[in-house]
């Protein structure tokens, strides 16, 4: 038990940051119906952040991960600076790249309104690039609270700016022209501040970050860089496979749809808000995987390390199943929200939430399961089950879009995610076989999607808010006890939650 409490340490240190961020990311994300009525004028930074993601796995290219799976082997200021040194060469070779296919960019993702959106995108990506070992190197050493402070700063000074840049200054200026801000206020930019104030907080985390970044000697070992490429290069695919699972449905939508442009921005600014809710589920899972990552690899060679993983696998399907109870049962005060600040063009498509945050739970649930592949070295699996998901996503957004457009990219996240969680559970358990509770975990899922469609029952046969609010506290309510319940023992072993159930 003292491995998992170390590991729950850890995630809620780097949770923390992770979900702060996260969070003032998501208020940042949910102020643009505040600053635009309309969706189809988001619909291009949907665009672009669906794609800098395929871009921030080309720039990294597996080497976050090689970091922490060589770092108990090899000598580790020899291994970080040979990885920084290839890290710095290849984004300055990747950023110039981008540069010069500037115009080919646009054209091929619509941004011609925005010709600007590349330049700001290159920047953003090339300095969150060169800080990804920096980082690494901080949750190598233990020293969450410098990765704290670097992460929420950097969101506080993005949120920032475009809470000046896009929702006050635009009343302010035409009344004071002389005022200092004009000198870095341009009318014409607009929603560019947007992407611009990202790129400052990506510059502000580099300058931060200096300390680890001085500490790198310029030296490349070419035998080591050989041996931790031969590791990464599946990241690779397996990373670009993961985008186009989670990012393929934004980038094509507007290319797919069969509607007139106009109309098709207007689907995609609202298709990119409301995905966004279902994500609320991805911040707890990537807080989990900044500490579960070095955390499996440090109990790999443990006798028990398998049980932990089954342990870990438990709590986690469990931590997830309350967040997708918590976003499908209150999924209409959102709806409400919009309502409330006269944007009802912001409420479209909210019903196909719940799938979508379904869908994020076997990703998760997939994520935990991979572990398999990259301590047994046969990373190629994961390209392999990352390239079938990748089939399927295409395969079905393109049939499905057309059809039901939002709901059809939704379905396809969903099977996608289903099917990479039932592959790599099956595989996994031929190659690394950990003891899951399967019959229980799948007993928590099927709970949590019964609870949701009680209330949608609830809510169709009398929709009035103060039914619809006690339900849904009624039944997440319920759920809990019912954990307490069947998970007592282990429960009361934890810190602060244990102290309260006993």
């Amino acid at each position: 038990m003292s491995g998992i409490k170390k590991l729950a340490g850890q995630t809620l240190w780097y949770g923390l940051p992770t979900i702060a961020s996260r969070f003032l990311g998501y208020l940042m994300n949910l102020s643009l119906p505040l600053f635009f009525a309309m969706p189809a004028k988001t619909a291009d930074l949907t665009q672009v952040y669906a794609l800098i993601p395929f871009l921030n796995v080309l720039f990294t290219y597996g080497l976050e991960t090689a970091y922490f799976r060589f770092s108990k082997e090899e000598d580790q200021q020899k291994l970080y600076n040979t990885l920084s040194v290839s890290l710095l060469a290849s984004s300055i070779l990747f950023a110039a790249g981008l540069l010069l296919m500037k115009d080919q960019i646009i054209s091929w993702a619509g941004l011609e309104a925005h010709p600007n959106f590349a330049y700001w995108m290159t920047g953003i990506i090339f300095f969150d690039a060169l800080s990804t070992l920096a980082f690494a190197k901080l949750r190598q050493e233990n020293r969450p609270k410098k990765y704290a402070l670097v992460r929420i700063s950097s969101v506080i000074i993005n949120l920032t700016a475009v809470i000046v840049f896009l929702g006050i200054l635009p009343n302010y200026m035409p009344n004071h022209p002389e005022s200092f801000f004009h000198y870095i206020w341009n009318d014409a930019l607009g929603i560019d501040y947007y992407l611009l104030g990202n790129l400052v907080g990506s510059i502000v985390t580099f300058l931060l970050l200096f300390k680890e970044f001085s500490s790198i000697r310029f030296e490349l070992d070419f035998q080591l860089w050989k041996k931790v490429m031969q590791y990464s290069y599946p990241l690779i695919i397996v990373g670009m496979g993961g985008m186009v699972n989670d990012m393929l449905s934004r980038l094509i939508y507007q290319h797919v749809v069969n509607l007139p442009e106009e109309a098709a921005k207007h689907e995609l600014g609202i298709f990119g808000n409301i995905y966004r809710l279902a994500v609320l589920i991805t911040i707890m899972i990537q807080a989990f995987r900044m500490a579960a990552e070095p955390f499996f690899f440090s109990q790999q060679k443990n006798d028990d390390a398998q049980k932990v993983y089954a342990r870990v696998m438990k709590f986690f399907v469990i931590a997830c199943c309350f967040m997708f109870l918590f976003i499908s049962l209150f999924i209409d005060a959102f709806g409400w929200f919009f309502m409330a600040i006269n944007k009802p063009l912001w409420v479209e498509g909210l019903y196909i939430v719940p799938l979508l945050a379904l869908g994020n739970v076997f990703l998760g649930i997939y994520y935990n399961l991979s572990i398999w592949y990259k301590l047994t070295n046969k990373n190629l699996y994961g390209a392999y089950i990352t390239i079938g998901g990748a089939v399927i996503t295409i395969a079905l957004n393109i049939v499905l879009i057309p059809r039901l457009h939002y709901l059809g990219a939704a379905i396809a996240t969903f099977v996608c995610y289903l099917f990479m969680m039932i592959i790599s559970y099956i595989q996994g358990q031929r190659y690394y076989p950990v003891p899951y509770n399967i019959k229980k975990l799948t007993a928590y899922i099927t709970v949590v999607v019964l609870a949701y469609g009680i209330h949608r029952g609830i809510v169709y046969l009398y929709d009035a808010v103060w039914l619809n609010l006690t339900a849904s506290f009624l039944l997440f309510a319920l759920f809990s006890r019912l954990v307490i319940w069947a998970e007592k023992k282990e429960l009361q072993q934890l810190p602060l939650i244990g102290k309260w159930i006993r």
